[in-house]
């Protein structure tokens, strides 16, 4: 009797246990689970790098490999995505305090944040290309380097939806790191997509970046080129800060507007630089160019913009060819004198072109009723392209002669930009038409045939 009942109570207490532990269990994050599993069974990844010899290639079979690394000689490491190096340590996953390291095709989790990165980067001549970085920290800092490669990686922030811009880290940042060559990179969801600081000579050419606060952000750079990138729904497409000698050409910024200090370009700072052919679409601002001086603004499109280009504390800038078409407001100019404006087509403008060359006789002037309204009371906004704001800005005419004024506006948009379609939108334009004529052919021989049959 004594056995059955102490029997019965070993049974009850181990019965509690295990709903203590499968309660205890559920209480976890889903997330802190999948991390202990997540951790089990890798391959040791430092040996194989130690046993390396330099200039040694590295291939990397398929499975899970444990980070942090640290590499300190010239090999290369490669792999496809199926090989992933994961790490959760409070340190950067791959370490490269070598030059000449290169690293290729493989994925990296780098699951912690703070001042750490997926790959760091304190060597020369490093060729980073094809990886897949999942991060909730940096995805790659390179500092005091030179020459380094970054080629098609994608970059993906990984840690929480809430996190706001200033918890997250860049996905490419570069610290006096001259000579640099970043392309066909794609970021998502980092706090800047690509960060540039200190840093000479470097090429920024065809990135895509989304969903980020900068997608590029560039800092006393000098004799650098941030060209044919792509950046839509971040909150400023290029803030370019503290710049000179350097080209900001052929870029396509749209949809940065769900802050009130969104941009599509912002110079602030820049001197001596080329910025031609960009295209920057339905942002709050297209363009801000303030405190700038001596820099060349041509050939750009600027399409559906709240404010199609703003000027604050500009001057002795060249704006030639440029395109305002459908912004709310095209221009506004604040203490911004002895800027040259030729050429450039404003789309509300009516001008009279009397010998035919396609520039008008009357100048355009900028008229700084709106920006001088809104700076006393930003709720005006509301009232921008009624009737009575039109009218009261026609009427406002004091300081005219110090306005800024395009003496020879075009008449009419150059064609190179009714051109300047991206292929993607060329195509699917013709397809719509090929669709529509589809449809209305089968419509048609429905129609037809139908009346036949009644017949």
């Amino acid at each position: 009797m004594y056995n059955q009942r102490s029997f019965g109570i070993v049974r009850v207490r181990g019965l509690i246990f295990l709903i203590g532990m499968m309660l205890l269990l559920l209480s976890l994050p889903h997330g802190a689970i999948m991390a202990s599993s997540g951790y089990r069974d890798l391959i040791p990844l430092q040996p194989m790098i130690d046993r390396s010899a330099p200039g040694e290639v590295i291939e990397l079979a398929s499975g899970r490999y444990s980070g942090p690394v640290t590499i300190d000689k010239n090999i290369t490491m490669q792999g496809d995505p199926t090989v992933i190096v994961v790490n959760a340590e409070a340190t950067s996953t791959i370490m490269i305090r070598s030059d000449g390291v290169k690293l290729s095709g493989f994925t990296i989790e780098h699951d912690t944040n703070g001042q750490t990165a997926a790959i760091q980067v304190e060597g020369k001549n490093s060729e980073i290309t094809d990886l897949h970085i999942q991060t909730q920290g940096y995805g790659m800092i390179i500092r005091n380097s030179s020459h380094a490669t970054i080629q098609r990686n994608n970059i993906t922030w990984v840690g929480s939806d809430s996190a706001s811009s200033g918890q997250k880290g860049n996905g490419i940042d570069l610290y006096n790191s001259h000579d640099s060559y970043i392309e066909a990179n794609e970021i998502i969801g980092m706090r800047d997509g690509i960060y540039l600081e200190n840093s000479r000579k470097s090429t920024v050419q065809n990135n895509r970046l989304l969903h980020t606060r900068y997608g590029i952000h560039c800092m006393y750079i000098d004799g650098s080129s941030v060209m044919d990138n792509t950046g839509e729904e971040n909150m400023t497409g290029a803030m370019i800060m503290g710049v000179k000698n350097t080209v900001i050409s052929g870029n396509s910024f749209r949809k940065q507007s769900t802050n009130v200090h969104s941009q599509g370009i912002l110079l602030y700072d820049v001197h001596q630089s080329s910025i031609h052919n960009n295209v920057v679409e339905g942002n709050r601002v297209g363009m801000n160019i303030s405190e700038s001086s001596g820099n060349e603004i041509r050939g750009n499109a600027v399409l559906r913009n709240f404010i199609g280009i703003q000027l604050v504390l500009a001057e002795a800038n060249k704006f030639t060819r440029n395109q305002f078409v459908s912004n709310v407001i095209e221009a506004s100019a604040l203490d911004s004198p002895n800027n040259v404006l030729m050429e450039n087509y404003w789309d509300s403008f009516q001008g009279l072109d009397l010998n035919q060359d396609g520039i008008s006789e009357m100048s355009y002037a900028i008229n700084p009723f709106y920006e001088q309204l809104v700076s006393r009371n930003s709720a005006y906004q509301l009232f921008f392209q009624s009737p009575g704001m039109v009218f009261l800005s026609d009427l406002f005419t004091e300081g005219r002669e110090q306005w800024t004024t395009d003496k020879s506006p075009r008449m009419s948009m150059d064609i190179e930009y009714d051109l300047n379609m991206s292929a993607e939108r060329v195509a699917g334009s013709k397809m719509v038409w090929m669709v529509g004529l589809v449809l209305l052919g089968m419509a048609t021989f429905i129609i037809i045939y139908m009346g036949v049959l009644r017949k």
